[in-house]
C-alpha cells in the first residue's frame, strides 16, 4: 500500500505530460504553422470541399487524368497494401484489365505506376510519364492541343525530396482541376 500512493502520483503525472500535455503541443503548433496540412490538406471549389491532396480519387471518365489503382478501392477508411503475392492471380487480372483500360501495346507500354498500386493504396501522385501518356486521351476528349495538356502537367509537376529523387510527380486532382479552368 506504500507504494500504491506515488504509482498512482506518477501514472497521473506521466498521463497528464505525455498524453495531454504532447498531443495539445502537437495540437497547437501544426495548427499554427501548417494549419492547411493539419486540417487534411483539403481542397474546396465554389465554398465545397471537393477531396484532398493527400488521397486519391477514381477518376474514371476520359476528359480526366486518371490516379494509380488502389488496393483500398479509394476509401480513406480502408488504406492498404493488397498483400498479394506478385505471382497473385488476383493481382495479374486487375493489371490485365488496367492495361486494356489504357489501351497500352509492346510498342506503347504503360509505365509502371499506372498499373500498379501505391503501399497504402491512396497514393493522390502519379509519375509526369504517366501523366504524359494519358495527354492524348485528354486532349481529345475536351477538344483541346495536346500542347495545352502537357503544359498543365510541366507547370504542377513536384520532385519530393529534393534534387535526389528519382523522377518527378504530379497530384492527379490538382491536374484535374486545372483541366477544369481552362476556357473551353
Amino acid at each position: 500500500m506504500t507504494y500504491l500512493i506515488p504509482a498512482m502520483r506518477l501514472w497521473l503525472v506521466t498521463l497528464l505530460v505525455c498524453v495531454i500535455g504532447y498531443s495539445l503541443l502537437v495540437f497547437v503548433f501544426a495548427q499554427t504553422f501548417v494549419p492547411f496540412r493539419a486540417n487534411g490538406s483539403l481542397i474546396t471549389v465554389n465554398g465545397r470541399t471537393i477531396g484532398s491532396e493527400l488521397i486519391a480519387q477514381n477518376f474514371t471518365s476520359a476528359r480526366y487524368f486518371w490516379p494509380r489503382p488502389s488496393a483500398a478501392k479509394f476509401d480513406g477508411m480502408h488504406a492498404a497494401g493488397s498483400n498479394l503475392s506478385p505471382t497473385s492471380e488476383k493481382l495479374t487480372e486487375r493489371a490485365a484489365e488496367t492495361v486494356a483500360r489504357y489501351g497500352a501495346t509492346p510498342a506503347n507500354p504503360l509505365p509502371a505506376d499506372l498499373v500498379a498500386a501505391s503501399g497504402g493504396g491512396l497514393d493522390p501522385h502519379i509519375s509526369v510519364a504517366g501523366a504524359l501518356y494519358q495527354v492524348q486521351r485528354i486532349a481529345r476528349s475536351r477538344n483541346i492541343p495536346a500542347a495545352t495538356v502537357r503544359r498543365l502537367i510541366d507547370d504542377r509537376a513536384v520532385v519530393p525530396g529534393g534534387p535526389f529523387a528519382p523522377d518527378p510527380i504530379v497530384n492527379v486532382l490538382q491536374l484535374n482541376l486545372a483541366l477544369d479552368r481552362l476556357k473551353p
